[in-house]
């Protein structure tokens, strides 16, 4: 069939600005429906059981999931609202191609793929294999990161391949395997509420987990006591015993200085120490300088507060830390992270009912998006791609030599600059870097630079304008899958309904892409059910073991891993024994001193979520039931200085690139620090892509260099008195080692 032309109307329509003139419902059909679908929520890392309303083949509503164990029933306004977003009319229906001159024009997918085999032919025969390259995500499916993973290792035989959760969870993720010896959360949430004391740090847990609030607010029921860490007063800080309004990166500072004051006043368990962890003699000497007064030069707030914290924290009987982006987007997150953990296993309570730590996962699929096989240095099942081990055991699942097994490549960041560069091909999946990449203008510019840019998709992204390939994908309620919830849940997606027009479900692209380069073996599933019993069987005897579960039983309902072939979950992996050698957690010294960066007037610009908005905002700034502003937040003193009131125009400039946005006064947030969310374009065109944490290779997100520049200087801002230049001069402090 010959290739279908695009308009230019349509173009503009499907690549130009969102469409909300649809009235909410007029995409949807009406009725009573056909069916009921019980699945989950395609948003944050809560999974949350929601039970879709299907007629004539379209999802037309919701009802609530009331006996799910996780959410009972509650939603957020995101899974409320997400079914209207499904007959957009952005939708990609076809496969688009990229013509000369000509913009994009559809096309057939033999056309499509056609195409694929000839660029990946030329490419990788005059640069090398390792000039393909593949990007994921964290949303994917268990089973879509399992088959990336292997679609670039055996397929493509390229070993640059990371994923989106590189911007996301994993320095939480490193240092927990660093100090653990496993990356999991290390409860159920159901022991949220049997906490005496809650410490959050770094997650604005009412907007962007608000499930996770309620197991707060039940605990706060029976008398627990709240501490929260934040630059800002988030939602949940203004309902906290006690909230320490933390400068950005100065978390560290808090931890290590409640950590002298328990150990000051014996608040830590020795026995627990002694018998069950090594580094402890080492970390308690490193904290041993870090008294209230210099902890708080480091934090930035006042000693009282950390010694009030250690109070609550250290004598409780039950305790439960959360930490999200907040501590972890930072080129020390790992250090903070390490930090967090001595904290909680220096209580000797870590693994025991109602005790806890855990990351707040921010994808859809932040747990089991890291473990399957999709980072850059991994295999399925959390095994290591430098493990001779676990490279054996996966070359023989997969049918292989152990030498032609690639060695790891880029991390995400460093693969996006290498785009134009080492790498000449791109396939992207499941990620919207124009956006959501640190540095996003260089990233634009290098993403430019390709031969040849795959980007697998169901609404047009910002990512996609720039692609030489557009393949149409499927939606979360089109396919079958398995996600892993923030606490470890393992549970299932069911397909609701089929995909539309000529899309496709994402599985069966992948396995066409490595069928269409020759390289079909292994690629050839009779259905789902097949690549399910594959994924799940690759992981038996790792870290990750997923092998104890079957397609019967994750239709019956969900578990929690580990789940080996026993069939016997472990809903408390943090209880001793630990994974590293003789089953000890190795306690580590933070490394010290953490630099950031700060203008010259010393103001530090942090990025973040909003309650409406997810990720990329790729399909929630499509839905008319979710729209949001996008503004910078300012404290009212600095909003004042530069004479701006609510409403005007500030100009943000960076190192890295600029921005203007609308101000929005903000008194609960630090007058040292500039808020924005990062859920629109232009957002992360101003952090830092170069600046990465050297064992998790996360940017540093929320410590960037700013200067404020107003448009117009407002006459209804009161007593304006330029006291802070608009300079765009940036200088480096120490902030984390006080003089």
């Amino acid at each position: 069939m010959a290739r279908l032309p695009v308009s230019v109307t349509d173009l503009v329509d499907r690549f130009g600005p969102h469409r909300h003139d649809v009235p909410p419902g007029g995409w949807v059909s009406s009725g009573e429906p056909d069916r009921v679908v019980k699945t989950h929520c395609c948003f944050c890392g809560q999974q949350c059981g929601i039970q879709l309303k299907v007629k004539d083949e379209k999802v037309v509503g919701f009802e609530p999931w009331e006996d799910f164990p996780f959410n009972r029933g509650k939603l957020c306004p995101k899974g409320v609202k997400r079914y209207m977003q499904n007959d957009h009319p952005d939708r990609l229906l076809s496969p688009l191609v990229r013509a000369e001159g000509r913009g994009f024009e559809e096309a057939t997918w033999d056309d499509a793929l056609g195409q694929t085999v000839a660029a990946m032919k030329q490419i990788q025969g005059d640069h090398g294999r390792d000039a393909y390259a593949v990007l994921t995500g964290a949303s994917l499916t268990n089973e879509k990161a399992y088959l990336m993973g292997k679609l670039a290792r055996v397929a493509l035989r390229t070993a640059n391949i990371d994923y989106n959760g590189r911007l996301c969870m994993v320095s939480a993720a490193a240092a927990s395997k660093k100090i653990l010896g496993i990356d999991r959360s290390a409860n159920p949430w159901s022991d949220i509420p049997e906490a005496d004391v809650i410490l959050v740090a770094g997650a604005n847990v009412a907007e962007c987990a608000p499930i996770t609030t309620d197991y707060i607010w039940r605990a706060r029921e029976r008398g627990a006591r709240l501490i929260v860490l934040d630059p800002r007063m988030t939602p949940i800080a203004r309902h906290a015993d006690l909230f320490i309004p933390v400068r950005s990166g100065g978390d560290i500072g808090v931890f290590n200085g409640m950590l002298h004051v328990m150990i000051e006043r014996g608040w830590v368990d020795r026995a627990f120490i002694d018998e069950h962890t090594t580094g402890f003699d080492a970390v308690a000497a490193s904290v041993a300088k870090y008294t209230p007064e210099y902890a708080a030069k480091i934090a930035g707030v006042p000693a009282s507060m950390i010694v009030r914290a250690a109070e609550l924290w250290g004598p409780a009987k039950t305790s439960f830390l959360l930490h999200a982006r907040g501590i972890e987007h930072h080129s020390k997150g790992v250090e903070n992270c390490m930090a967090a953990i001595n904290l909680v296993v220096a209580t000797g309570r870590i693994g025991k009912r109602g005790c806890g730590y855990a990351m707040i996962t921010g994808q859809g699929n932040g747990q089991g998006g890291r473990e399957h096989g999709q980072k850059n240095d991994q295999l399925p099942g959390a095994r290591s791609l430098h493990d001779p081990v676990d490279r054996a055991a996966m070359a023989a699942f997969w049918n292989m030599a152990e030498a032609d097994l690639p060695r790891p490549g880029y991390s995400a960041q460093e693969l996006l600059g290498a785009c134009g560069a080492d790498i000449e091909a791109l396939i992207i999946i499941g990620a919207n870097p124009v956006v959501s990449a640190a540095g996003a203008d260089q990233v634009t510019e290098r993403l430019k630079q390709l031969k040849h840019l795959i980007v697998i998709e169901v609404l047009p992204s910002e990512t996609a304008q720039l692609a030489t390939l557009v393949l149409p994908g499927s939606m979360w309620c089109e396919e079958d899958g398995t996600t892993t919830n923030l606490e470890g849940r393992v549970q299932r997606r069911r397909k609701a309904t089929v995909a539309p027009g000529l899309a496709r479900e994402d599985w069966q692209i992948l396995c066409l892409i490595a069928q269409a380069v020759g390289r079909p073996e292994g690629f050839e599933y009779a259905d789902f059910a097949a690549l399910q019993d594959e994924f799940l069987r690759s992981t038996r005897g790792a870290k990750a073991d997923y092998s104890g579960l079957s397609t019967a039983q994750l239709d019956a309902g969900s578990a929690q891993w580990p789940i080996p072939a026993s069939g016997v979950p472990t809903p408390h992996p943090y209880a001793p024994p630990y994974k590293h050698a003789g089953g000890l957690a190795k306690l580590r010294v933070p490394c010290l001193p953490v630099r950031a960066a700060v203008g010259v007037t010393g103001l530090t610009l942090t990025t973040g979520r909003h309650a409406n908005q997810y990720q990329s905002g790729t399909q929630t700034r499509r839905n008319p039931g979710l729209k949001s502003n996008f503004e910078v937040q300012l404290h009212p003193d600095t909003a004042r200085d530069y004479g701006l009131a609510a409403g005007d125009a500030v100009t943000l400039k960076t190192p890295h690139g600029e921005l203007t946005l609308p101000v929005v006064l903000t008194p609960g947030l630090r007058p040292d620090t500039v808020f924005i969310p990062f859920h629109w374009p232009g957002a992360n065109a101003l952090t830092d892509p170069d600046t990465l944490d050297p064992h998790s290779k996360m940017p540093a997100f929320k410590t960037t260099a700013v200067t404020l520049h107003p448009v117009v200087v407002s006459a209804s801002a009161p007593e304006f008195v330029p006291r802070r230049a608009a300079q765009g001069a940036v200088r480096v402090e120490t902030l984390m080692e006080p003089a």
